[in-house]
């Protein structure tokens, strides 16, 4: 739980502005079943104040100036800056004696806070202390890469196309984004040594293994050379480098295990290591090294995608995959290690550290951060990592991050900041393989290694099973699962399931198989894994089809093909199954996530070679939006070195406007906005995007403002639709919706404007831009629903045609609603009989049903619970019931908390703010629950609280009386507003009910209190 209050101007010393406050009074709802309601407990925690962060500080405070430089830099040796920081690590002190807390990690450049080991008592109190912005869980977060991902989602990916596309020619993605030879970008940059210059990347990650050829460099000189102005250099045991901005990158190469100060190079410029919070939570695996060398290969692999030098032979498993590259091979690398593999097993970042990590990064100077680490979905704007991060783009960093791997399920995208490049994942170039069958049947599928397999006999898993083995274990190919005496010689078909996609191979190869057919049991991706034996995998139809063949065919065969012999070229880029979807969780997806999309799958790239996963390679193929990130974050840094002026806003609006479309399995473009945000990348025309879109971190507190955060600074709210960004959402459109935008001209000249989404007319106003270089205009966007179905996504593009064959095009997702302006709550003065009435306004023409439940009066228990005590009460939901209420009014001044809990004793729902009341509301599953009260503190030091609660059950049979809703149904005019009355007659003025009205088929539901 992350715990909240409203925070007054109260500032630090002398006055420090006040940078958030979110509102602490969540709505207490009832939990969804994929993420249960949590309380306070004891554990480890980031506490976050409301005080302005270093590379925030707006020079507020008498004799000390603002901190950051006009480019956004920092000097932290600064004596200004040191005697702020001072003035935050003793208000971070003193807000730690409240609770008697020891603060571990200290935040004070891109968040202002601190970690501790804090019992639930602590926990809470310090939410309700004044100037604390949020007490949130030090959670351990995971990479968001797919090597060890099992069954994985459903989508359908990797099938084949008579008319698509095909990248056979190319062998790196760099090659398939146009980056490399005559004419390519690199070429037009300058060559490949201009290729990211003077740009420092930052890598959050597992480490880099520093030997790696892809990231070899000279030593570094003691002085700045003469004849580099970008030259890095060690100075003392600071690495200094001036940078492209003209700004100072400072940073350290810090020693550890297997790390030394020569590990640093010209190329690798700096390295840090942060797991204090993960020592928290275990302890390190023995072969993990404590210091910033990668055991797991996952750094290494995005540092090299996104900076890795040019031309360096890849070879895996013995087979040669020719020279590979990084995107902007002549950028710098520093190394953040965030992420360590525990005693457990498993690689995890917490969330501490991150946030220390993101704090250097800022202090150091970087130029662009690489955030290939995902977490849970969350509506929650004001998480401490993605705070850090609005920091980090305010001092001129450009964040690139993952959008996550748990497509295609909806609402799955992670990183829903706008300040944040969100990046989804596509197939790029392809690494396939054939197998035919013994009938001559030629199925297509993912292969890495390149080298064709002989006819064999084929079977299944099941056929060639251990006796005590289940069939259904075999048929996924389970480790221990198949018989040697049985296998040995012949190929084995494998179910993508449960464990993870090499390690079905490892079991093939365990028992003397020759070769493996993998395929998806339910639609996915497919990937081209480094597999222990000859393995094509298949999608879910091809897979079918084998099946089918070698239970028809006693003496089936196979064998495997180098490439995709079938003569139906696979389309590219297609959406990567696993890449995480959009609608965004936040502000009900007024931000449309994620941004824009890149290479993904199949990505071959540097490794590590103790990492368990890949033979001692140097080089491995991985996937996953771990992969895209960096792909991102390279062209950023190519972006970055030619065009030094632009803020991390202008970076991304030039990467999402010239976007190329997304395709099917036909080849043809498919308009997927929630997928694949503006489109794949297209960096052969990002350096002319013509019209960039900018925003500010004074527009971001306002967004923050319209999302409903009190940020304490009284700037003006903003509807998050209206956030100057390179696209439009709006998931709230009822009727008619405008939106304003504003462009600044990087060509000159004439724009016009066209726009289309289907079921919509689209109106632009002005419709022509005129603007000269570094001219902003404002334009107006109006969506009016036509035909588009209600309560369902409709996207589509605006685009800006400009001469030079410009095109400035930006994705648009709508989301009409078949009412807006729904009353949540009702009210009215206790009586016998009456009514109230409520105001709506239709998105829609036609007749809709409307249904009253209730009036139900509330059974109410009263008493006294003593302070750090509960008391329980057992509460039925019946079946039929629509929706249930508990409302909990405490002793004026004290603190008393709400708890439901099934009878089992799992948490399902809670309120348990700072106030003397509570309510929790919703739909609880029907069942048998128990309700608990708990004193927390009580008025002026009370030892015990007094209270009482009532339920309300409504929906599970008569209500009270008479209660009725009219007119039924409701006649509804687009954009004509209607009105709603609720009557009722016959109920005891003396009680106090509550009923409900509910509108069709939508989710939309009021409650009416009388009494």
């Amino acid at each position: 739980m992350v715990a909240r209050r409203p925070l007054t101007t109260t500032a630090l010393a002398t006055g420090v502005g006040i940078l958030l406050a979110v509102a602490h009074a969540l709505p207490a709802t009832a939990a969804p079943p994929s993420a249960p309601a949590t309380t306070f407990a004891d554990g480890n925690y980031v506490v976050t104040l409301a005080q302005d962060p270093i590379a925030n500080y707006d020079g507020s405070v008498p004799g000390i100036p603002r901190l950051k430089s006009a480019g956004g830099e920092l000097d932290m040796t600064r004596s200004t800056t040191r005697r702020y920081r001072d003035l935050l690590l003793s208000a971070q002190t003193k807000v730690a004696d409240v609770v008697g807390a020891r603060p571990q990690q200290r935040f004070t450049v891109a968040l202002n806070g601190f970690s501790a080991h804090l019992s639930a008592a602590q926990a809470k109190r310090l939410a309700a202390t004044a100037g604390v912005v949020s007490v949130a869980p030090d959670v351990t977060r995971h990479l968001a890469d797919t090597t060890s991902e099992s069954q994985g989602s459903a989508a359908a990916s990797g099938t084949t196309a008579s008319a698509a596309p095909t990248a056979a020619s190319t062998r790196t993605t760099a090659d398939y984004l146009g980056l490399t030879g005559k004419g390519g970008v690199w070429d037009q940059l300058g060559g490949v040594a201009q290729a990211g210059r003077g740009v420092v990347v930052a890598d959050l990650d597992t480490g880099l293994w520093p030997e790696h050829p892809s990231v070899a460099g000279a030593k570094l000189p003691t002085k700045a050379p003469a004849n580099d102005p970008y030259g890095p250099y060690r100075s003392g045991s600071t690495i200094r480098m001036t940078k492209a901005d003209g700004g100072t990158y400072t940073g350290i190469c810090q020693t550890g295990q297997q790390w030394s100060a020569s590990n640093c190079s010209t190329k690798v410029v700096g390295a840090r290591s942060f797991n204090e919070g993960f020592l928290q939570a275990q302890a390190l695996a023995p072969e993990e090294f404590d210091s910033a060398r990668d055991s797991d290969g996952h750094g290494t692999h995005t540092g090299t995608t996104a900076v890795g030098r040019n031309g360096v032979p890849a070879t895996i498993q013995g087979d040669s995959y020719g020279d590979v590259t990084g995107i902007a091979p002549a950028a710098a690398l520093a190394v953040y290690k965030v992420c360590w593999t525990g005693e457990d097993g498993q690689n995890g970042c917490q969330t501490s550290d991150l946030v220390a990590a993101i704090d250097q990064a800022v202090a150091d100077n970087v130029d662009v951060i690489n955030y290939s680490i995902g977490s849970d979905p969350s509506p929650d704007p004001a998480d401490p990592v993605e705070l850090a991060f609005l920091s980090a783009a305010s001092a001129g960093i450009f964040v690139s991050a993952s959008a996550g791997n748990s497509g295609p399920a909806a609402s799955t995208v992670d990183h829903q900041s706008p300040w944040v490049t969100t990046v989804a994942a596509a197939t790029s170039v392809l690494h396939e393989g054939t197998v035919v069958l013994g009938d001559g049947t030629k199925l297509v599928g993912a292969r890495l290694q390149q080298k064709p397999l002989a006819s064999a006999p084929i079977v299944l898993g099941s056929a060639v099973r251990i006796r005590q083995a289940p069939a259904d274990d075999a048929d996924k190919c389970l480790d221990g699962s198949l018989d040697p005496a049985k296998a040995k010689g012949k190929i084995v078909v494998c179910e993508r399931a449960i464990t993870a996609r090499v390690a079905k191979s490892a079991e093939v190869a365990r028992v003397g198989g020759v070769g493996m057919v993998l395929y998806n049991p339910v639609s996915n991706s497919l990937e081209p894994d480094a597999h222990s034996v000859p393995t094509v995998h298949l999608d879910t139809t091809a897979g079918q089809r084998v099946v089918a063949y070698v239970r028809g065919n006693r003496n089936a065969t196979a064998s495997f093909q180098v490439g995709n012999t079938t003569g139906r070229a696979t389309a590219t880029p297609q959406i990567s199954a696993f890449s995480s979807r959009g609608p965004a969780l936040v502000d009900d997806g007024d931000v449309l996530k994620p941004d824009v999309t890149a290479p993904g799958s199949g990505v071959i790239a540097g490794y590590s070679p103790v990492a368990s996963t890949n033979g001692k390679d140097l080089f491995a193929p991985e996937s996953g939006t771990s992969m895209s990130a960096p792909h991102v974050t390279g062209l950023a840094a190519l972006y970055m070195a030619a065009h030094p002026e632009f803020t991390p806003m202008m970076v991304k609006s030039a990467l999402m406007t010239t976007a190329r479309d997304i395709v099917g399995s036909d080849g043809k473009a498919v308009r997927k906005v929630l997928s694949a945000g503006a489109g794949f990348v297209e960096p052969t025309k990002m350096s002319s995007p013509g019209l960039v879109y900018d925003s500010t971190p004074v527009d971001w507190l306002s967004w923050l403002e319209g999302s409903g955060v009190d940020t304490g600074t009284g700037l003006p709210a903003v509807d998050p639709s209206d956030l100057n960004q390179a696209s439009i959402a709006v998931g709230d459109l009822v009727g008619t919706r405008t939106v304003t935008r504003s462009v600044t001209a990087v060509t000159g000249g004439l724009y016009y404007a066209k726009a289309s989404v289907p079921g919509f007319d689209v109106q632009v106003q002005p419709s022509v831009l005129n603007l000269q270089p570094g001219q902003t205009g404002q334009f107006r966007v109006t969506f009016s629903r036509t035909t588009a179905p209600v309560d369902q996504w409709s996207s589509g593009w605006l685009t800006w045609t400009g001469g030079q064959r410009l095109t400035v095009r930006s994705p648009v997702a709508l989301k009409p609603l078949t009412l807006g302006g729904v009353p949540a709550d009702l009210t009215a003065p206790a009586a016998a009989s009456g009514s109230v009435r409520a105001t709506v306004l239709p998105g829609t023409t036609g007749a809709l049903d409307l249904t009253a439940t209730g009036l139900v009066a509330g059974d109410t228990r009263s008493g006294r619970v003593p302070v750090g005590d509960v008391r329980e009460f057992p509460v039925t939901i019946p079946e039929g019931t629509t929706f249930t209420r508990f409302d909990l009014v405490g002793q004026a001044g004290s603190d008393v908390d709400l708890f439901l809990y099934t009878d089992g004793g799992t948490l399902v729902a809670q309120s348990a703010t700072t106030a003397a009341d509570e309510r929790i509301d919703g739909f609880v599953e029907p069942g048998r629950y128990v309700l608990q009260v708990s004193g927390y503190t009580g008025a002026g030091g009370a030892s015990d609280v007094g209270y009482s609660v009532t339920s309300y059950v409504l929906g599970a049979g008569a209500g009270a009386g008479s209660f009725t809703v009219r007119p039924d149904p409701l006649q509804l005019t687009q954009g004509r507003p209607a009105t709603v009355t609720a009557s009722w007659k016959g109920v005891d003025p003396s009680k106090r009910y509550l009923g409900t009205i509910a509108y069709g088929d939508t989710p939309l539901r009021t409650v009416v209190t009388v009494g």
